[in-house]
């Protein structure tokens, strides 16, 4: 063969190539996340009774114990694998853990081919037609046929996403057959702190690994969780928990699941003795609602809220530091029809103690629109009940910053007619407009012109058209001395009261901490 036909051939051979490549890309690339499932009704199993008694407990041996329960709930934990799409950089995931399928540099192959990776993770089998509940960071972005799950027995199945929840960072998918092993559910209220618990998962993919340790916390809120609604209230544990332990399981001494391991807080994306887990009777709770309706039906109570500091226990005459304190009612809002008014405080919620924002959050997140809830009112010294009919939460549209939209600066005024406007931004997410007064120039009616998702303003229930009256009882008038009274009281005591008024003339008051 001479030097011409072996260029033609070299030639011919190129472009059989690429249009098979081309061919293969248009076939794999999906850019959708994976389908929903059908919903249907299933059963989860539930115990409210421990099949080792707390006296039983006491007199065993760990070693058998440990060893008993994790011959039990092994199987009922799975490995997840989810392909993903990707563009640029593989982000840095504390919480779980990627693997990017094409190591290989920039070639024309990536540009026919999408770039793919994978995400690990573990998923709990809730019942036994394979209902599996993980964490929505798992799974998230999957495309069609993405997802893969292997039971502890090595069985290989393909899943399809039932829903999901970002304000729980948690999700169900499924997968297809019966007679599925499937965890029982314990009471995560009956969990204290000290009790052993075993976390059981796939870290870096050392598959059904199973550590031990105890119930460090509980109800912790660690801000890890992007969304406007998020729910926090983790149970704390020093069991070991790393990158693919993500949606496995928390279990206690009865081989009962009482958590869905979710996070760990570390400086280095390992392991350093600090694990957060979502509460089994909140997950589960969520997954019912995800099988049986495809989402959250989320329950609302309708205010704002901020856990009762040393401070304000000591302004508001309470003998104790502890409760709840309502900051501001929704109009036409359950409490706010219920006879709940800003200033009382939250003692019990369905006769449980609540002392953090987060814990009542979380009492009222496992209730159901419509169902009503017993709450325990500290008002004017006196402890009152009410009984409050809950509503459905209906989600706004969410004010974002965008790659394309960056936050006004300080004193930079906005496009338009700004006659008599000024405009300043502050560091906790929020941005207030100055009007002029008529009758006199030099004082402002001050309006809060935008609040930014997820910072502490708009978690703290801050939002666009309310009116700043006052600051920490001192009247404001501008927004110098606006600025000044927030920074002299974060620095001092590391929160701000903020009596505000929305369009409707409801008064109200928001306590912003500073972070």
């Amino acid at each position: 063969m001479n030097r011409k036909d072996l260029i033609l051939t070299g030639i011919l051979l190129v472009m059989i190539g690429i249009t098979a490549g081309t061919l293969i890309a248009l076939y794999t690339i999906n850019e959708e996340l994976a389908p929903l499932s059908e919903v249907r009704t299933t059963e989860i199993t539930r115990s409210g009774e421990p099949f080792i008694s707390d006296e039983a407990l006491e007199g065993a041996d760990a070693r058998f114990l440990f060893k008993k329960i994790a011959e039990e709930v092994t199987p009922t934990v799975v490995y997840i694998e989810a392909i993903v799409p990707i563009e640029g950089a593989i982000p840095n995931d504390e919480n779980h853990e990627f693997e990017e399928e094409d190591e290989d540099g920039e070639s024309i192959w990536d540009r026919l081919m999408p770039r793919r990776a994978r995400t690990v993770g573990s998923g709990v089998l809730i019942t036994s037609d394979g209902y599996i509940l993980t964490n929505n960071h798992v799974i998230d972005g999957a495309v069609e046929k993405g997802l893969t799950v292997v039971l502890s027995d090595k069985r290989e199945y393909r899943a399809k996403v039932v829903g999901f929840d970002s304000s729980t960072d948690l999700a169900v998918i499924k997968i297809n057959g019966t007679n599925f092993p499937n965890a029982t559910i314990g009471d995560s209220e009956t969990l204290d702190v000290g009790e052993w618990v075993l976390a059981i998962g796939n870290p870096f993919r050392l598959r059904s690994t199973v550590t031990a340790g105890i119930v460090s916390a509980l109800s912790r809120d660690v801000q890890i969780i992007n969304d406007q609604m998020r729910i926090e209230s983790f149970i704390q544990t020093d069991a070991a928990i790393n990158k693919g332990n993500s949606g496995g399981a928390l279990v206690n001494t009865s081989g009962q699941l009482i958590g869905i391991n979710t996070a760990i807080a570390s400086q280095t994306g390992a392991y350093q003795g600090y694990g957060f887990a979502v509460p089994s009777n909140l997950a589960i709770k969520v997954a019912e609602d995800l099988i049986e309706h495809g989402q959250v039906q989320r329950a609302l109570l309708g205010v704002t809220i901020a856990g009762v500091d040393y401070d304000r226990a000591v302004e508001k005459g309470m003998e104790t530091v502890r409760g709840v304190e309502i900051l501001n009612v929704v109009q036409d809002g359950a409490a706010s029809e219920s006879g709940i008014r800003p200033g009382d405080v939250v003692l019990q919620v369905n006769g449980v103690e609540v002392n953090e924002a987060n814990q009542l959050q979380q009492q009222v997140a496992v209730l159901r629109p419509g169902e009503t809830v017993n709450l325990s009112i500290l008002r004017e010294g006196k402890i009152i009940q009410k009984n409050v009919a809950l509503k459905l939460l209906e989600r706004e549209t969410i004010p974002e910053i965008t790659s394309n939209e960056e936050p006004i600066i300080p004193d930079e005024i906005p496009e338009g007619n700004n006659e008599g406007a000024m405009y300043r931004d502050f560091e906790l997410g929020f941005r207030v407009m100055a009007l002029a007064t008529p009758k006199d120039p030099e004082k402002f009616d001050l309006y809060v012109d935008r609040v930014y998702q997820g910072t502490e303003a708009w978690n703290r229930g801050l939002r666009a058209d309310q009116q700043i009256l006052k600051i920490e009882e001192e009247k404001v008038e501008d927004l110098t001395g606006l600025e000044e009274l927030m920074h002299r009281n974060l620095n001092d005591k590391g929160s701000v009261m903020l009596e505000i008024i929305n369009e409707d003339g409801a008064r109200g008051f928001i306590q912003l901490k500073k972070k």
